[in-house]
């Protein structure tokens, strides 16, 4: 293994300040994806700068109904908040469905976001990858393709984005907070993550140095019935092959607030927003839900060996959005 400093960070300011002393540099949390990179040679980091010991591992409630969760805030405990539990579910259910057990345990909030895609060819260093290397090619664009995007690729990558949480996020209208070399401020859930265009090496508008220092959850969105559902190949421990995250309400016998987002179709939790602007001000009918997701997929552009995903996809999401809110006719 190749060598590297360490240095254990004992603020945020004093994190970011050693990432900069550091080119090359990795923030290191529950290191159960970054660790595995480094075994396999994809990561080489000129240092670790561990933030385990930050006070970033506390769930808040703030005075306007909102919840704020530090960004080392174990999976497992985030799941088990009895706060997450009654107001936002979705957001519980997704990290129940990501991982096994003792990786939640050691898995942080701010981890999750960053994970890397489980593409195989990002994997192997004897396979092109522009993600890994940009300008290689994409050895899986022609090759074993069935678990990737059919959403927002490109000709450069047709990863997937592998969180669970991070689908629940976008869903919920979550903020990401961050603190760097500029200060702090925060991004919207849903913009966090980037499709690939002709940068797929980048994975998040994550600025250079900057730390994930907490998610905020809005108040708009709690006790608000919200589901998450997964489709994968083993119920113990899968990526999804295609997730669905939503929330909605109805007043008045009309959808009056509603957020939708996939999962494992595209490099980025995919916010349905084609299918949010159908849905809303529309009465909750089978019909109507099925116009909307069918207008939201119309995008899809399926390779030669992951088609299967559209369909699923659509049944996962219309089952979700029936249980939300059963449609009162047919």
């Amino acid at each position: 293994m190749k060598s590297f400093a360490y240095v254990r960070a004992g603020s945020v300011q004093e994190a970011t300040e050693a990432y900069a002393a550091h080119p090359g540099a990795r923030y290191l949390g529950g290191g159960t994806n970054l660790v595995d990179l480094m075994k396999l040679g994809v990561e080489r980091p000129a240092a670790l700068v561990d933030v385990t010991r930050l006070p970033l591992d506390e769930v808040e409630e703030l005075p306007d109904g909102g919840l704020r969760i530090g960004a080392m805030v174990r999976n497992s405990d985030l799941a088990a908040h009895p706060a997450v539990r009654d107001r936002w579910p979705a957001l519980s259910q997704a990290l129940l469905a990501g991982a096994s057990g003792q990786l939640r345990n050691a898995a942080t909030t701010g981890g999750n976001l960053l994970q890397r895609t489980r593409c195989p060819y990002f994997q192997d260093l004897t396979k092109p990858c522009n993600k890994r290397v940009p300008g290689s090619g994409c050895g899986a664009r022609e090759g074993v393709h069935r678990d990737h995007a059919v959403l927002g690729h490109s000709a450069h990558c047709i990863a997937t984005h592998p969180s669970d949480m991070a689908v629940a996020l976008a869903a919920l209208d979550a903020r990401i907070e961050l603190y760097g070399p500029e200060g702090a401020r925060s991004l919207p859930a849903d913009g966090f993550h980037r499709l690939p265009g002709d940068h797929p090496e980048r994975d998040t508008e994550i600025r250079p140095g900057e730390l994930i220092t907490g998610v905020l959850l809005p108040a708009a969105t709690a006790g608000l019935p919200s589901l998450y559902r997964k489709a994968r190949d083993r119920a113990s421990y899968a990526f999804a092959l295609a997730s669905v995250a939503a929330v909605l309400h109805t007043g008045d016998g009309v959808v009056d607030r509603v957020g939708i987002a996939f999962g494992a179709l595209a490099h980025r939790p995919w916010r349905a927003r084609k299918a949010e602007e159908a849905l809303l001000g529309a009465a909750p009918t089978t019909a109507a839900f099925e116009h909307a997701v069918d207008l939201e997929l119309a995008a899809a552009e399926p390779l030669r060996d992951n088609a299967y995903k559209v369909p699923l996809a659509r049944r996962l999401a219309l089952d979700v959005l029936n249980r939300l809110a059963p449609p009162a006719t047919p």
